[in-house]
């Protein structure tokens, strides 16, 4: 998906000749800031991490080990995050229409949040079954185990590189969600490996099941930042690394600028915030000058690319929302 450079448009409205409504906008196509890179190492990881989920889960069962089953059935979702991620980023590349005026943009937000809900579903599975383990904790052919989870712990870490290689896995939470659930499985594979040397070595088998919930304690914990992170965005809530204070005192350093309330900044996915407020001025200052600056600065300050500013005198001034 290429980039699309963005048109902007600015335009006054006079209400009774006291009252100007401004806006900025950038016209833009959905997906404009997903890099290519992302459905690429999206679609390498979905191939590894699917081949080798069933390698695992014929090993688990062929040895016994509940480490390697439960590393399995975590593969299982990682394929169903995998390919859950793909079609929400085939879906926000959509145009947006009349009734979807952002398109389907929110789709990879919903997206992370079934992938970091689904998290916690398996971290249960496996803590479930790891206490009926504690109580009669069986015989598992540990070499056979160990060799299988050391495969899967190779997928995972081709897999992970490769979305960190052509994935952007820091800023966009779709993907990031996807590179959790195969650093998670990762772990469980490192986790099989132990598990499986401590029984070879000290025929110690009650490994199996403290290993697997030391596993799922650590895959509830990665599932956890996630949830929060997609609940905060479906909520509005303003961006993690942007300060409404520090925004509104820059904009109030404009020359001619009285006053700044009602501001919102809220993220519509990845890559995309959004920021809306409105302006009191002096009657005698130049609207479409103050707009163009406040505009400037939020982009190059705080990276927001769509901006809405409501331009107001004192003697009319908007209704505050509570």
């Amino acid at each position: 998906m290429g980039k699309q450079q963005h048109a902007h448009q600015h335009h006054e409205q006079n209400h009774d000749n006291v009252n100007n409504h401004s806006t900025h906008d950038h016209p833009h196509d959905p997906g404009h800031h997903h890099d290519p890179g992302n459905k690429a190492g999206l679609m390498i990881a979905f191939i590894i991490t699917t081949g080798i989920m069933l390698l695992e889960f014929s090993g688990g069962l062929l040895t016994g080990s509940l480490a390697l089953l439960s590393d399995s059935g975590h593969m299982l979702s990682d394929s169903g995050a995998l390919a859950l991620s793909l079609l929400a980023m085939w879906l926000a590349a959509k145009p947006a229409s009349s009734n979807r005026s952002y398109g389907f943009l929110r789709f990879e937000i919903l997206a992370a949040l079934l992938n970091g809900v689904s998290l916690f579903v398996i971290a249960g599975f496996i803590i479930r079954e790891a206490y009926q383990r504690f109580l009669e904790p069986p015989v598992v052919q540990s070499g056979s185990m160990m060799l299988i989870a050391f495969i899967g712990l190779i997928a995972n870490m081709l897999s992970a590189w490769f979305l960190m290689r052509k994935g952007d896995v820091k800023d966009n939470i779709n993907i990031r969600s996807a590179y959790l659930h195969i650093l998670s499985d990762a772990i469980g594979s490192v986790g099989a490996i132990i598990a499986g040397l401590l029984m070879l070595l000290f025929s110690w088998y009650v490994a199996d099941p403290i290993i697997s919930v030391i596993v799922a304690l650590l895959i509830l914990k990665s599932a956890w930042g996630v949830v929060r992170w997609t609940v905060h965005i479906l909520m509005e809530g303003t961006p993690i690394a942007i300060d409404p204070g520090k925004v509104k005192q820059t904009l109030l350093k404009i020359q001619g600028v009285k006053d700044v309330h009602d501001l919102h900044i809220w993220t519509i996915t990845s890559g995309h915030d959004s920021l809306t407020c409105h302006f009191v001025v002096d009657e005698q200052a130049d609207s479409q000058e103050i707009l163009q600056s406040a505009i400037k600065r939020i982009e190059e300050t705080f990276r927001i690319s769509h901006i809405t500013i409501q331009i107001e005198t004192s003697s009319f001034q908007h209704t505050s929302c509570d």
